[in-house]
């Protein structure tokens, strides 16, 4: 699935989100999906196609597009065995078979009259498992099982939208005895991240504070001997270590603020 979050200029005219397959400018690279929203005229509407050989297929064409000019838009990219489905604010809007072998898609474009926030990916949805339909934000908080623990380079993935209006967003891993090794903690009044240790002592964590409200996230830990290396938004910003305690021991992931969960993975 692909998230594009973003908003509609005043004055557009029209912009494309295109999975194609490959990047050069020449020769113009085959189009495997098209998605060509229009608001020329009175009623927007969208357009999709395939491009293939440099010759563009037929088209197919979606009346009654829920979106204007001015408005701020989540539209979501579900790509299933035979086809693509498209939901624009929470509701479908369309579904179109493939033209060109899935495989072939390496490169995501957006052009036109649009602004982008937020581009996300997700492999799977792990609140449905098999499911094929859109995933919905997860609420918090929530918790995650770790009964053989954690172990040198593991990676534990956490993906998700920021509330509108949020105050904290708290990541803990627990030990066997239930208490919090170690905690992540993002306070967005203060605009700071900070490592808790199991005895309270706040550790801060010298980085560009990468959390925004309505904006997609992206936390990454790594496990190493003793600790974890972190990354946010696709950026490393420092490690924190669990002292006496051991990977090994670690029982339980918790999730809780101003968050929806949309993938988690341990």
């Amino acid at each position: 699935m692909v998230m594009v979050q973003g908003v509609v200029p005043p004055d557009a005219q029209r912009f494309q989100i295109d999975f194609q397959c490959g990047c050069s400018l020449q020769p113009r690279p085959d189009i495997a999906f098209h998605f060509n929203p229009r608001f020329y005229t009175n009623k927007p509407h969208v357009i999709c196609n395939t491009l293939h050989w440099g010759q563009w297929q037929r088209e197919a064409r979606w009346p009654e597009l829920p979106l204007g000019k001015g408005d701020a838009f989540l539209i979501l990219f579900l790509f299933g065995n035979e086809d693509v489905k498209v939901s624009v604010n929470g509701q479908h809007f369309l579904h179109y078979p493939y033209r060109l072998p899935l495989s072939r898609v390496d490169t995501l474009g957006i052009y036109g009259h649009v602004f982008v926030k937020a581009v996300g990916f997700l492999n799977s949805n792990p609140f449905v498992e098999g499911g094929t339909e859109y995933p919905e934000g997860h609420a918090v908080p929530c918790t995650w099982p770790l009964p053989r623990g954690l172990w040198p380079g593991q990676v534990i993935v956490v993906r998700g939208l920021i509330c509108p209006n949020p105050q904290e967003f708290t990541l803990s891993l627990l030990d066997d005895s239930s208490h919090p090794a170690v905690k992540l903690e993002a306070c967005f009044r203060k605009r700071t991240l900070a490592w808790i240790s199991r005895w309270g002592r706040k550790e801060p964590i010298s980085a560009p504070f990468l959390f925004h409200p309505r904006r997609f996230f992206e936390v990454l830990l790594l496990c190493r001997g003793n600790g974890f290396m972190l990354a946010l938004n696709g950026n490393a910003v420092g490690a924190a270590s669990l002292g006496q305690q051991t990977l090994g021991r670690l029982r339980e992931l918790r999730i809780s603020g101003s968050v929806e969960l949309y993938c988690v993975h341990c």
